[in-house]
C-alpha cells in the first residue's frame, strides 16, 4: 500500500479542495492517460486497486506510470466516543485529487488495449475519469 517512509507531523488540517489542478494536469510520460473530472481523497487501497486492475489488462505489456501519491494523514475518532479529547488518530493516507489531475499514465501498448484498461482501472476510483491521449500521437503498424 502507498504511504510516506515517514512524516514531518502526524496530523494535518483538512484543506479546501477548489478549482482545477493547475500541476499534474498534463501527459508527462506516456501516450495514453487517465483524468479525473471531480475532486476526491484517493486512498492509497484505491490507487493500488486500480493500478492492478490496468497492468493485468494490459498483461503487464508496455509501461504504466502513477501519478499520484497518498501522503495527506487523515484522522478518524473510535466508534462511539464522546465530542471533543483532541483530534483523532491517523487512519490513514490519502492524495487529493482535483479536477484535470492525471492519476495514471501508460504506454507501449496499442490505443485500444489502453484504453479498454484505463477505464477498467476509472471503475476502481471513486470519481468519474476520462481517457486522453497525447496530441501527437500516431498509432505505428507493427
Amino acid at each position: 500500500m502507498l504511504q510516506p517512509k515517514k512524516t514531518k507531523f502526524r496530523r494535518q488540517q483538512k484543506g479546501r479542495m477548489k478549482g482545477n489542478a493547475g500541476r499534474g494536469n498534463q501527459l508527462a510520460f506516456g501516450s495514453f492517460g487517465l483524468k479525473t473530472m471531480e475532486s476526491c481523497w484517493l486512498t492509497g487501497q484505491q490507487i493500488e486497486a486500480a493500478r492492478q486492475a490496468i497492468a493485468r489488462h494490459m498483461k503487464r505489456e508496455g509501461n504504466l506510470w502513477i501519478r499520484v501519491f497518498p501522503d495527506k494523514p487523515y484522522t478518524k475518532k473510535p466508534a462511539e466516543v464522546r465530542m471533543g479529547k483532541g483530534k483523532g488518530n491517523p487512519e490513514g493516507f490519502v492524495a487529493p485529487i482535483t479536477p484535470g489531475r492525471i492519476i495514471f499514465e501508460a504506454e507501449g501498448v496499442p490505443a485500444q488495449i489502453a484504453k479498454e484498461a484505463l477505464e477498467l482501472g476509472a471503475q476502481k476510483l471513486p470519481v468519474s475519469c476520462k481517457f486522453i491521449v497525447r496530441r501527437d500521437y500516431v498509432e505505428s503498424m507493427n
